[in-house]
């Protein structure tokens, strides 16, 4: 990803280590994990100078994959939008991964554990565009401009790639991340739609409540200051592939909670206050045990 900015070791965004030959091979690793729950060793460990560059290339040949048996890409999930998660991370901007269509799942409803390896759920806003949106340039006004509406959401994140290394105890790197397609796994849009001038969307705020007790609260001006700013980036960021956001997609504008640990039987219940509330239940067991 010529646009991509290196992992914190100081690599040139352009170098890429993995040949372009394996890239199939590392997508068909993750379809494994995921369709068996049995998760990967991070990548970075077995290409120890590992760009981002790199992993992005890996996570397009896995939603090519996933494209060619079918599935279709409905919009785009944005990720590590917090100062204190990248920094956590290691990483000095966003990571953006696919929607695929059959990560959506209907709100109130249950939703099977066994789609899933090691799930987790956060919260969020969604964004549906009814104008193409294309960088460079893009700023959060176009895409206030270009939206729809904006839908309270949760996010499922999940980790076919393990997020701490069985053999060193470290934890996964960001290039693990990308490459597991930023995390994504599921999405449920729920609440009340609105336009995006109806309200000041850096206050909207929400409640995650597991089994009836407060996990998590946020205030959506911490994901980059606006929700929306996010989304100028993706588009920026994908001007230099050719690339853009459509009309119709759907984009998820990062999470302003931490990232909630799902287990069998859980019903959760997301309160956006003025804008809704939308509650499911997980059921079963997931693939990973």
């Amino acid at each position: 990803m010529s646009s991509e900015r290196g992992a914190a070791s100081g690599q040139q965004p352009d170098l890429r280590v993995i040949p372009q030959e394996a890239l199939s091979g590392l997508a068909a690793e993750l379809d494994g994990a995921e369709a068996t729950g049995v998760q990967l060793a991070p990548f970075s460990e077995r290409f120890p100078g590992m760009t981002v560059g790199d992993a992005y290339a890996v996570q397009r040949a896995w939603v090519t994959r996933k494209v060619q048996s079918g599935r279709r890409v409905l919009g785009h999930k944005i990720g590590l939008t917090s100062r204190a998660m990248q920094l956590a991370s290691q990483i000095h901007e966003p990571d953006y991964g696919a929607l695929l269509d059959d990560m959506f799942f209907e709100p109130n409803g249950d939703i099977p554990l066994s789609r899933f390896v090691a799930p987790k759920v956060e919260v969020e806003l969604a964004f549906v565009l009814r104008a193409d949106l294309r960088g460079p340039g893009v700023t959060l006004f176009d895409v206030l401009r270009a939206t729809e509406y904006v839908t309270p959401a949760a996010e499922i994140i999940d980790a076919r790639i393990v997020r701490v290394s069985r053999e060193t105890g470290r934890p996964r790197r960001v290039t693990d991340t990308i490459s597991d397609n930023a995390a994504n796994a599921g999405v449920i849009l729920g609440g009340r739609a609105m336009r995006p001038d109806d309200l000041d969307l850096r206050w909207a705020a929400a409640l995650c409540i597991r089994n009836g007790v407060i996990e998590e609260t946020g205030v959506a001006a911490g994901v980059l200051g606006h929700p929306a700013t996010g989304i100028a980036w993706l588009a920026n960021r994908l001007a230099p592939h050719g690339e853009g956001l459509r009309a119709g997609e759907v984009v998820l504008a990062g999470s302003f909670t931490r990232p909630v640990d799902i287990a069998s039987g859980d019903v959760f219940t997301f309160d956006y206050g003025p804008l809704g509330t939308f509650s499911c239940r997980f059921a079963g067991v997931a693939r990973g045990g």
